[in-house]
């Protein structure tokens, strides 16, 4: 039986975002990924909000993905368009880009790392003990492994198995989406009427039609058939302009649900996996690959023994209730777009709101996920925000903050006198950089702060603790996060 610190179930964006980060942290990892190839049917997710492509960047691996996709620097919210461009970031936009394009660039990643990925496999159980996991494979084969890691979809085996209850909302409303030829030129845009709203769009390159469909009735199952796309094109438009073929056809509804758990045991749960929601928003694949930046050095550190197991249950403490927000956000999204009267008087409520700076401005650091807040405790206001990627003076030249977190190691970052820390009991785990920076530090949603002397920036590239001229509390920050239980609650404001 072959044997691994963690397998990883499923090979999407996830799965393969966490195997990178456990691979950078020197932690053997292999991926279970039932595709034969890494090849995507139909578009899928469309988009990549600013922290994504942020943590993209703290890898160093950002360009890779906006070369290949298009900046847009507003996204709509209930006909409100949420402009990104006054935030400080270098990131403020959307960054168009259809799954199976960003999936294939991250592909290319893994494998450079050197990622073992078993393709055309699938778990098909597992049972868990003190010291690890037995993985069956399809095929007859097996695997033992320190911790296995579900991010295998919203129809998740690995939650399933692990007993783990994914509590929410049954499905009221469904839509079809498809990619198709057509013999006839079919009305382009989007369009509202009494079943909700509907769209078509021509691919670029002069690929095939995108269409959207809100359907009459509840669909039933993820495999719709072309009769029914053929009757929802009738019902909507009064044709199906010659309808002849679909490279892509699937359902979606307004389901909501969520793990009660991302942990049990040795088991634990990422992506839709923990989390399934409408597309409303395009937050899901960016949810999932933010799941995985914080989960990926702490499972590292637990197989390293550089820290507890308990610190696994801050996973779940931090990223459960930023998953919580997406799918509330994602619910309220649909119920706006609901056609009749009542919700037309609450949308245009909701409209007028957004009209305004403030709400406006919230709700867009709220889908982009730069006002991401873990609750690491009291202190100074930075701590448990992203860190801000500023332009940094240093010894050996100019260099920027995220390129310091490169290598997925916690980074010591001094802005006061040079050699005014001693972290020797760390140094194998912690970058320790003296630097300058000149002028305010401006964060989303937080606004301007006094720049602080030293800041311990976690490997995801959050603040795990802050310094005004002395080491006070470092060493215990330290050993709260390498030696010892730490608890902590996250919060988006």
């Amino acid at each position: 039986m072959a044997e691994h610190a963690v397998v990883i179930a499923g090979g999407g964006p996830t799965g393969m975002i966490l195997a990178a980060e456990l691979t950078l942290a020197g932690i053997d990892v292999v991926i279970i990924e039932r595709r034969a190839s890494q090849d995507l049917h139909g578009s899928r997710a469309g988009g990549l909000h600013s922290r994504t492509i942020e943590m993209l960047d703290q890898r160093g691996i950002a360009e890779r993905f906006i070369s290949a996709g298009q900046v847009h620097k507003t996204l709509g919210h209930t006909l409100v368009p949420l402009d990104f461009n006054g935030f400080p970031t270098r990131h403020n936009y959307v960054l168009a880009l259809w799954q199976r394009h960003f999936e294939r660039i991250l592909a290319g990643w893994v494998d450079e790392l050197g990622i073992r990925v078993h393709r055309g496999c699938e778990v098909e159980g597992f049972a868990q003990d003190d010291t690890g996991v037995e993985v069956e494979l399809s095929g007859g084969r097996s695997l033992r492994a320190e911790y296995l890691v579900g991010c295998d979809g919203g129809r998740s085996l690995i939650r399933k198995t692990a007993g783990i209850d994914f509590i929410g909302s049954d499905p009221s409303t469904s839509w079809l989406i498809a990619e198709v030829e057509m013999d006839e030129e079919p009305e382009f845009g989007m369009r509202r009427d009494s079943l909700g709203t509907h769209g078509m769009n021509r691919m670029k390159d002069g690929g095939p039609i995108r269409v959207v469909l809100t359907e009459k009735q509840l669909g039933r199952g993820n495999d719709p058939c072309m009769d029914e796309l053929r009757e929802a094109l009738v019902a909507v438009y009064g044709t199906d302009y010659g309808l002849r073929s679909a490279s892509w056809l699937s359902r979606f509804t307004d389901m909501t649900r969520q793990a009660v758990s991302y942990r049990s045991g040795r088991v634990l749960l990422a992506g839709d996996a923990a989390h399934v929601h409408p597309p409303q928003g395009g937050q899901g694949l960016n949810t999932g690959v933010q799941d995985a930046m914080n989960l990926g050095w702490k499972l590292a550190q637990v197989v390293k023994k550089t820290s507890p197991e308990s610190l696994l249950d801050t996973y779940h403490a931090e990223r459960h209730p930023v998953g919580a927000r997406v799918l509330r956000n994602a619910v309220a999204q649909v119920v706006l777009s609901i056609p009749d009267d009542r919700h037309r008087a609450l949308r245009e409520t909701m409209i007028e709101l957004l009209g305004t700076d403030e709400p406006r401005t919230r709700f867009a650091a709220m889908i982009s996920g730069l006002d991401i807040h873990y609750d690491l405790g009291e202190g100074h206001p930075l701590l448990g925000w992203r860190m801000p990627d500023l332009d940094l003076h240093t010894a050996d030249g100019p260099t920027r903050v995220f390129t310091l977190l490169h290598d997925a190691r916690h980074v010591l970052l001094n802005l006061g006198e040079p050699g005014g820390f001693d972290i020797s009991p760390w140094a194998d785990r912690i970058r320790l950089t003296d630097a300058s920076y000149d002028g305010v530090w401006d964060l989303p949603v937080l606004g301007k702060i006094a720049p602080p002397v030293a800041v311990l920036i976690r490997p995801d590239g959050y603040v795990a603790w802050v310094g005004n001229g002395t080491d006070s509390g470092l060493a215990d920050a330290l050993t709260a996060w390498f030696d010892k239980h730490f608890t902590s609650r996250a919060r988006a404001c």
